[in-house]
């Protein structure tokens, strides 16, 4: 018989059950198997169906207009340069394979750099006016997020199969499909923030086992005041420049880095508690939280600066020169080209609330969840019958897989009451998301927003449905009866979203339909 140590029994204790023992499911050569290789499988199919005629259609489309041209000025240049004045039609000119569209003034754009590098290394490494390279950089994310969301649900669920299951949603989800099929930059942003969540899930089992280690060699019965140093935590590192990167795409990464900032801490003063450490919360907000702050907020602020790197060394960048034309002698002791940041950043967030202008497409939060106003990104009526129809259509809509979706909004109930009610931390975790993604959209309902920025958070929106699955397909000391019940319920449901998918296949692919198939998949008003 195995001895059980301290130790093992404050892994249990932070960790799970599975944490200790030879025989325990983490630690089995299946478990680890199937632990990568079902989420790795989805996520070759999902990359397959991504990048499948990613060029289609052969021409810039929604805000493509904007971000494909800026990530080449960014290749070139090293900043966004205005078009060039009198130029007319300068999107028919890029169709066509002309790049010489660019002035020689800096343009300001209100989004900030990220984003638009990563679409502008797809387009280094393709040709640059083939519509593949300009989306080539978006599908790799969305076929890495697959992997990433699988391994997500592994450490949060502890089982193969609903790690499984969670890539497999997240393979056939329409948003994510539709935006990893075009060059906007909000898949970027969810892909580091998936990325830093991930890095965070990794460092909470690695800092609780070295908590358990550390407070398990003392002697039996002998407090613990404050608890033991964890270290400098190299995923938190990790977890800080992808939200430093998170931010330099969309300034919405800030609200993530608050989020995710609060939820590492806290799951800290969880496990010093759990621990027996005596002054559990003293030591976590102030043992922890000064270093959790340098490696996530430092780390990310570092990282964010130096993504203007292009920006710091032009000499048209817009702004770039505002302080030497605008000496101050309150602040003066700051370097010019801060201050001209700061000051291109206060134009920009000045632009973003001021934003009110009337748009077909704009949607309010509220209608988010339930796929009530989706985006259109592309739609023609090809003329000549060459669907076989008097009228054809060819769409690209960034509509959610809607089995998905109305399944996660039913599962934040029941994820509310598992982690106020039930102190279950994975519920916390899945939530965190949603407040830090979706929330505050709340709080600029008077300003131009769309649906299609849903898809920032759509990883936990699969991950919600795959907690209520887990719920559906029971617990492992569960009745034969009753897991088998639930198996079959989560394969219809599987069966269901693969059904949803096939059906909108045309509608997030550009396919010339007959325009009375395209109406069949337009189930409500508000979706034309």
């Amino acid at each position: 018989m195995t001895r059980v140590t301290r130790t093992d029994e404050l892994r249990v204790r932070l960790l799970g059950p599975r944490a200790v023992g030879s025989g325990a499911t983490e630690r089995s050569r299946a478990y680890r198997l199937v632990g990568w290789l079902g989420p790795l499988t989805f996520a070759v199919i999902g990359g397959i169906l991504r990048f499948w005629s990613l060029g289609r259609p052969e021409r810039l489309m929604f805000d493509e207009t904007y971000y494909v041209k800026q990530g080449m000025s960014m290749l070139r240049f090293g900043v966004e340069m205005n078009i060039r004045d009198g130029l007319e039609e300068p999107d028919e000119l890029w169709n066509a394979g002309n790049q010489d569209v660019w002035g020689t003034t800096g343009d300001f754009v209100v989004h900030p750099p990220v984003g638009k590098w990563v679409i502008g290394l797809g387009q280094s490494l393709f040709d640059p006016t083939n519509p593949f390279g300009w989306r080539f950089s978006m599908a790799l994310l969305g076929t890495l997020s697959i992997l990433m969301v699988g391994r997500a649900a592994l450490r949060l669920f502890h089982s193969p199969f609903l790690a499984t299951v969670a890539a497999f949603l997240l393979a056939f989800e329409g948003h994510h499909f539709a935006h990893s099929r075009i060059g906007l930059l909000d898949l970027t942003v969810m892909f580091f923030a998936l990325a830093a969540f991930c890095a965070l899930l990794i460092d909470r089992d690695r800092s609780r086992g070295i908590l358990a280690r550390k407070v398990g060699v003392l002697p039996a019965g002998e407090g613990v005041r404050y608890g033991p140093w964890l270290g400098w935590r190299p995923w938190r590192w990790v977890a800080g420049v992808m939200l430093g990167l998170c931010v330099g795409t969309k300034w919405s990464g800030l609200y993530v880095l608050a989020v995710f900032g609060l939820m590492t801490v806290l799951w800290d003063v969880g496990a010093r508690r759990a621990a027996g450490v005596e002054r559990w919360l003293v030591s976590g907000l102030f043992k922890d939280g000064p270093f959790a702050f340098l490696a996530m907020v430092g780390t990310a602020l570092v990282t964010y600066l130096v993504s203007w790197t292009g920006w710091f060394r032009s000499d048209v960048g817009y702004d770039r020169h505002w302080a030497q034309d605008n000496p101050s002698e309150s602040f003066g002791w700051i370097p010019d080209s801060l201050r001209s940041l700061w000051e291109y950043h206060r134009a920009a967030y000045a632009f973003h609330v001021g934003l009110d202008s009337e748009h077909p497409y704009m949607a309010n939060p509220w209608s988010w969840l339930v796929q009530g106003r989706p985006t259109s990104f592309f739609y023609e009526s090809p003329e000549g019958g060459v669907c076989g129809a008097e009228r054809c259509s060819q769409a690209i809509t960034s509509l959610g897989t809607v089995p998905i979706w109305w399944l996660a909004t039913i599962a934040l109930v029941f994820l509310a009451y598992h982690w106020a009610l039930r102190r279950d931390w994975r519920a916390g975790a899945i939530l965190s998301g949603f407040v830090a993604m979706y929330l505050p959209w709340f709080f600029y309902q008077e300003r131009t927003i769309y649906g299609f920025y849903a898809v920032s958070f759509v990883p936990f929106v699969v991950l919600a449905a795959t907690f209520l699955l887990g719920l559906v397909l029971g617990r492992d000391g569960d009745p034969f009866w009753r897991r088998q019940t639930g198996l079959l319920a989560v394969g219809l449901f599987c069966i269901v979203v693969l059904l949803f998918f096939a059906f909108f296949w045309p509608v997030w692919t550009a396919q010339v339909i007959p325009y009375a198939e395209w109406r069949w998949r337009m189930w409500f008003p508000s979706w034309i």
